[in-house]
């Protein structure tokens, strides 16, 4: 059966896919709270359906879920060139897990046991990313890329890259202070919103990621061994 949507809409609506019920009604309640829609679903098929027609703001995929994973229902949506904000759930502290969701395409990603206020802190943080700055800001350019902050558009000489909002946002983080080099911590907080040295994996992931749609254009982001990155032509 499908899940009923709760609270109030104002904030748009939230798609939380986790088969532990107790989680799914405590994630709901404090989404509820900050003025999201809720939807909620206990299984992966069901939510991979609620996904494509409720098209909600974000995505809360547990990984573990009966009959298809939470990465699976987010490659899905990435090959169907659905672009909606993805966080995972993990139960275990497992860099593969964390790899191959980031790798799929996710956004961010939390392991249980979590705090609820702070799950709700990613979600904002993750849509205030993907709304792009206030103002307008000018153009960026370095070499054959461009990118347009206020239209949350990139190119490579002409022609469009597909990126999700985390890569957007670190992207233009790195070329809008072309030569800087930034630590990992640096940028988790700049781009992700929170500081954990134990979460400098996912800017690694995410930066991989970056340079592979870049393609022959990958070498714009740089690797200082033992510091960071540094986006420079």
């Amino acid at each position: 059966m499908m899940g009923a949507v709760t609270g109030a809409v104002g904030r748009g609506l939230v798609l939380v896919v986790e088969d532990e019920r107790p989680i799914a009604d405590l994630v709901r309640l404090y989404l509820s709270r900050e003025g999201f829609g809720v939807q909620v679903e206990h299984d992966g098929a069901a939510g991979l359906l609620a996904a494509r027609r409720l098209r909600p703001v974000v995505c809360i995929l547990d990984i573990a879920l009966p009959g298809m994973d939470g990465t699976e229902i987010c490659r899905r949506l990435r090959a169907a060139d659905d672009w909606t904000p993805v966080i995972f759930l993990t139960a275990r502290d497992d860099e593969v897990d964390r790899i191959l969701g980031l790798e799929l395409g996710g956004d961010d990603y939390v392991t249980k046991p979590f705090s609820p206020r702070e799950l709700v802190t990613r979600v904002k943080a993750l849509l205030r990313r993907a709304a792009g700055p206030a103002g307008a800001e000018r153009v960026r350019s370095l070499g054959p890329l461009t990118l347009d902050p206020g239209r949350r558009t990139a190119a490579l000489q002409g022609r469009s890259l597909t990126l999700t909002a985390t890569e957007f946002d670190l992207l233009a983080h790195l070329v809008g202070r072309p030569g800087r080099v930034f630590t990992r911590e640096e940028l988790l907080a700049a781009v992700w919103g929170y500081a954990s040295h134990a979460g400098t994996r996912t800017v690694d992931v995410h930066v991989a990621q970056v340079r592979a749609k870049l393609g022959p254009a990958a070498a714009l982001i740089r690797t200082v061994r033992g510091v960071g990155y540094t986006a420079d032509a």
